[in-house]
C-alpha cells in the first residue's frame, strides 16, 4: 500500500516486449540520447502512482530536487495506483519504458521476471544497512532491482479515554487483547475493529496474526494459521467485532474507531491525517498483539520502491540510477518519513527518527521484525494472498471451520 492493502492485480509477463536482455537495445524511453546513451542526459521520465495529494506534491518537490542534483529536469508523470501496472504493460509493449519507476513492492518481482528492470548492481548501488525484508521485497533470484527509502505496517491502534475510564491496560498477548477488547464492547461500541474483506487488504490486516503464530504462506492449511484466523473468528462470535468486518475496509475501520466506536483498531499510519483533525480524539498505537509473552510480532511490509528499467539508453539508465539513490539519501529518507507518515529503511536512521517523529514509535519497532510478502514466494505471492483471504471470508462470512477453510483454500 503500499498502503498496504493493495488491490489484487493481475500481472500478466509483458507480451514479450522487453522481456529479454537482447530486446532491451530496442525499448527506448525517448529519443534523447539514444544510440547507447552518447549524449548528455537533459531530462528523465519518471512514472509512479502518487496521484493524491499530500503524497503527490511531496514527491514532485522531492524527485524536483533530485534532479536538480544531478543536473537534469524531470519529466513526471503520476496515475491512479490501479492503473500503474496496465501503464507499465502499455509502455513496455510500445518500448517507451520511463526511465525512472516507482512500482508498489509486492509487484516488484513479477515485473522483475519480465526482464524489464535493470540490476541495480549494475549501478553500484547496493542495499547494505537497510532492512531485511524491504530488502528481500526489492531482490529477485538474488539480485537487487529497487530501493525503497520508506516503509510502513500496521498496529494497534487505541483510544486512551475509553482504556482509561474502563481500566484497561493496552493489550501485548491474544489472550489480553480478547480480554480487553470484551471488556470495552458495550452499547453499539465494540471492542475492536479490523479489516477482514476480501481483497488484499483482508490479507494484510491478518498477516501480522498469522505470521506471528509461525503461520506460513506456502501452505496456510496449519495449525498455527488455523488458530490465528479462530482469534478472528472468535472476536466477532463474542460480540467484541462487529460481523461486518467481512465488508470493512481500511478505511471503513478507519471510520468506527473515530466515531468512538471502536476502543482498538488494526490499521496503519496513513490514517494519523484523518484521526488528528477529530476533536477531542486521544489515541496512539502499539505493536500488534502476539500469540504469548516475549514472542515477535512479524507484520508485513508496504510501501514502495524505486526502479531502473531497461531503456536500452546507458547514459539515461546511469542518470535514472543516481534519481534512485538520491530519493534513498539519508535526508531524503527522514525528510519523506516525516511527510507521509512512514519509516525509514535504513536501519541506523531509526533512532533519530523516532526521536523526531515520537507518534511513529510503534510502527518503527514493528518494522524491525516485519517481512516482506514476496520474500518467500515472489511472484507466486498474489495466488497465495487470494488463497489467504478467501479462507478467511469462508471462516468468517460462510461459518466454515477454521481448518477446513484454510483447507479448502489452500487445495482450490
Amino acid at each position: 500500500m503500499s498502503r498496504p492493502g493493495a488491490r489484487p492485480r493481475t500481472l500478466r509477463i509483458l507480451a514479450g516486449a522487453c522481456a529479454l536482455p537482447l530486446a532491451l537495445a530496442a525499448c527506448g524511453g525517448g529519443s534523447e540520447g539514444s544510440g547507447g546513451g552518447s549524449s548528455t542526459v537533459k531530462s528523465l521520465r519518471v512514472l509512479d502512482y502518487y496521484s493524491n495529494e499530500p503524497d503527490k506534491a511531496v514527491y514532485q518537490k522531492t524527485l524536483e530536487a533530485c534532479g536538480q542534483e544531478i543536473g537534469v529536469t524531470i519529466d513526471r508523470e503520476a496515475v491512479p495506483g490501479d492503473t500503474l501496472i496496465a501503464k507499465v504493460l502499455q509502455q513496455s509493449s510500445s518500448k517507451t519504458l520511463p526511465d525512472v519507476l516507482m512500482l508498489d513492492n509486492p509487484d516488484l518481482q513479477q515485473i522483475a521476471a519480465t526482464g524489464a528492470l535493470a540490476p541495480l548492481s549494475d549501478f553500484d548501488l547496493s542495499a547494505d544497512g537497510y532492512a531485511k525484508g524491504v530488502v528481500d521485497a526489492s531482490t529477485y533470484q538474488g539480485k537487487l532491482y529497487g530501493l525503497q527509502p520508506v516503509t510502513n505496517t500496521i498496529g494497534l491502534f487505541y483510544n486512551k479515554k475509553l482504556l482509561a475510564a474502563a481500566g484497561v491496560k493496552v493489550p501485548t498477548t491474544w489472550d489480553e487483547l480478547r480480554s480487553a477488547a470484551k471488556t470495552l464492547t458495550r452499547g453499539d461500541q465494540y471492542g475492536i475493529a479490523f479489516s477482514a474483506i476480501n481483497t488484499y487488504e483482508g490479507t494484510w490486516q491478518f498477516l501480522p496474526f498469522m505470521w506471528s503464530n509461525g503461520g506460513d504462506e506456502k501452505d496456510i492449511a496449519t495449525q498455527q494459521t488455523a488458530d490465528a484466523l479462530q482469534l478472528w473468528v472468535d472476536l466477532v462470535k463474542s460480540g467484541s467485532a462487529s460481523k461486518s468486518v467481512v465488508t470493512w475496509s481500511q478505511a471503513d475501520v478507519n471510520d468506527q474507531f473515530k466515531a468512538g466506536k471502536a476502543a482498538f483498531m488494526v490499521n496503519g499510519p496513513w490514517q494519523f491525517p484523518v484521526l488528528n483533525e477529530v476533536s477531542g480524539l486521544d489515541y496512539d498505537v502499539a505493536v500488534i498483539p502476539v500469540p504469548k509473552a516475549g514472542m515477535p510480532s512479524v507484520a508485513p511490509l508496504g510501501g514502495e520502491t524505486w526502479t531502473v528499467p531497461q531503456t536500452g539508453d546507458a547514459s539515461r539508465q546511469a542518470a535514472a540510477a543516481k534519481v534512485v539513490a538520491c530519493l534513498n539519501s539519508d535526508a531524503n529518507q527522514l525528510a519523506l518519513g516525516k511527510a507521509r507518515q512512514t519509516v525509514p529503511t535504513k536501519t541506523a536512521l531509526l533512532k533519530q527518527f523516532v526521536q523526531e517523529n515520537p507518534s511513529m514509535a510503534a510502527f518503527t519497532d514493528a518494522v524491525q521484525t516485519a517481512r516482506s510478502r514476496t520474500g518467500e514466494l515472489g511472484e507466486g505471492w498474489p495466488k497465495a494472498a487470494t488463497k489467504i483471504y478467501t479462507a478467511v471470508q469462508a471462516a468468517m462470512a460462510g461459518g466454515k471451520a477454521p481448518m477446513a477453510a484454510l483447507q479448502q483454500a489452500q487445495a482450490g
